[in-house]
This record gives C-alpha cells, structure tokens and sequence, in this order.
C-alpha cells in the first residue's frame, strides 16, 4: 500500500522544522550535511542545509536560516549564528539564535546564549548569560494605588 510509504516530499517536510533533542531524522545529502568525528576544521563555516556536527570546529559558525546540531562527539569553539541550535557535545562559544537553543543532557556550553527560547534538559553544564530579548517596558498603572497611613518618627532628636 502507498499510503504509508514516504516520499522525497515527506522528507522535506519532516526537515523543516527544528530538530528536537535526541530526535534522529533520516539524513539526506541534499539537506543535511554532517560533519564527521575525524573531521577537524579551523576557520569560519556557512551553509545553506542544516548541519551535525560530530567533529571538532574553532572558528566562526554562520548558518543564519538552517538548523545546526553539535552532536554528542562534537567540541566547537566557536561563535554560532543560526536558526535554531541543538548541544549535546561541548561548545565554547557564544550561541545567536532567533528561534530556539536547546541544551541536552550530556551538553557542556561555555559562552553566552542571545535567543528567543531555551530548553535545558537535567544533566546539562552551562556557564555563560542568556537574554532573550529586549526587555518588557513597565507600563504605569492608570489607577491611584491607596497607601495605607504610616508613621514616621524622627531620629534626629
């Protein structure tokens, strides 16, 4: 029966969205590329498919639209600039992120994470600064608020 059978469509699509943690996907040349655990590189990485990173990176990542995973043999001392960020290896490095950075388990990140959301996952190592965005303005409150009657003695005398 076709019907439960997956097409190259259902791949796409499936790869749209950011990955969970620990989530496997099938991976397809055309639209991850991964970064194996012999493979070391120094100097800045960009491209345009999502990346897993199971090697050794120091430099900077820029990967603004797609969605990167340093894998749980990876280690990158890097600056990150992605879509959405997955750490399950360790990371020394400042993390930019308009969507969100999620943190494994066995992650072990060293730097300052800028995002829209975060998930941590018990067991996780982070040490760094996380801002997630401008902060919310304090608006005043139209309503007289009523203070109750105080006292106050002089201390002077």
């Amino acid at each position: 029966m076709a019907m439960f059978k997956k097409t190259d469509d259902d791949y796409d699509s499936d790869l749209a969205s950011p990955p969970k943690i620990g989530q496997t996907r099938p991976i397809r040349s055309k639209n991850v590329s991964v970064i194996g655990p012999t493979l070391v590189f120094k100097g800045e990485l960009s491209a345009d498919e999502d990346l897993v990173i199971e090697g050794r990176i120091e430099g900077t990542i820029a990967h603004h639209k797609k969605h990167l995973t340093i894998g749980k043999q990876g280690r990158v001392k890097a600056d990150i600039h992605a879509s959405s960020v997955i750490v399950e290896g360790k990371l020394v490095g400042d993390i930019h992120s308009e969507g969100v950075v999620s943190l494994a388990s066995g992650a072990d990140v060293e730097g300052d994470i800028f995002c829209g959301r975060i998930v941590m996952e018990d067991g996780a190592r982070f040490v760094g600064r996380i801002d997630m965005g401008e902060e919310a303005e304090v608006e005043a409150s139209e309503e007289p608020v009523q203070i109750e009657s105080m006292q106050v003695h002089d201390i002077s005398a």
